[in-house]
């Protein structure tokens, strides 16, 4: 059975740093995530009242990335084989990042400049997500 497990969401100040961590354990159509395996990953967010928003997306190999562009320049994502896990770098936070982040599968284009990322309904789903809360 396939558990997905983020971790990392804190109260920080503007301007500050946090780095989310996304643990997949369980079989995964043959592959766990510290094999590159066969989905893209990604992080997703959802504020009180808002609907979910595609943060950021990996590619199996770890090589191809997309950023939301409310994000870009700020957030990195980066997978560790070795750790079988997926992480997202949040730097210079502002007070509109605050929201629940999930990771799950994702399928993701880039389009003139912009990058869509959207939940994929194939491979791991999302977990209990991680609190992000930025606030003075």
């Amino acid at each position: 059975q396939v558990q997905v497990v983020e971790s990392g969401g804190d109260l920080v100040q503007p301007g500050g740093s946090l780095r989310l961590s996304c643990t997949i354990s369980g079989a995964v159509s043959g592959s766990t995530f510290g094999v590159y395996g066969a989905y893209f990953m990604g992080w997703f967010r959802q504020a009180p009242g808002k609907e979910r928003e595609g943060v950021s997306c990996i590619d199996p190999g770890g090589t191809i990335t997309y950023y939301a562009d409310s994000v870009k320049g700020r957030f990195t994502i980066s997978t560790s084989v070795a750790e079988n896990t997926m992480y997202l770098q949040m730097d210079t936070l502002k007070v509109e990042d605050t929201a629940m982040y999930y990771c799950q599968s994702c399928d993701a284009y880039r389009s003139r400049g912009r990058d869509f990322i959207t939940p994929s309904q194939q491979g791991p789903q999302g977990g209990q997500g991680t609190q992000v809360t930025v606030s003075s």
